[in-house]
């Protein structure tokens, strides 16, 4: 059974709620152990990536940013995307990637969507479903 972590940024607390219930659901059809833990912003999740490395077989990241007036926005992605993508490589873990970016509010609830009947597909499972679908793929010990 993988133990998988979700570190969940939860600065804006409507969209990290229907991000973690996504992961989730598309983790337990897999039967992996599910350990969530919240920090204040994305900033903060690849530190708490790093500090559990070796305690799980992959990460699933879960946030939202959304674009405001100053370039915040660009520095605060980008170097939190370069570090989840670092510690990936650098310790042969997968990372999914749940983490909402979007120009408005509207359209970071629309990539968080809770509907069987939404055409788009909500970022929490599909970063659920990355991670799974990596772990699958590695060669099994003989």
């Amino acid at each position: 059974m993988n133990k998988i972590l979700i570190v969940n940024a939860n600065y804006y607390e409507n969209i990290s709620f229907n991000l973690i219930k996504a992961a989730k659901v598309a983790l337990t059809k897999y039967k992996t152990k599910i350990d969530i833990i919240s920090v204040p912003g994305i900033f903060e999740i690849p530190i708490t990536i790093r500090k559990s490395i070796k305690k799980y077989d992959g990460f699933v990241t879960l946030g939202c940013v959304i674009k405001g007036e100053t370039p915040h926005f660009d520095l605060i992605c980008q170097s939190t995307f370069n570090g989840i993508i670092k510690i990936s490589i650098d310790f042969n873990k997968p990372i999914g990637n749940g983490i909402i970016t979007a120009l408005n509010m509207a359209q970071a609830k629309e990539r968080c969507l809770i509907d069987a009947n939404s055409l788009k597909p909500n970022k929490g499972s599909e970063a659920a479903k990355a991670v799974i679908s990596v772990l699958k793929s590695e060669p099994k010990k003989a």
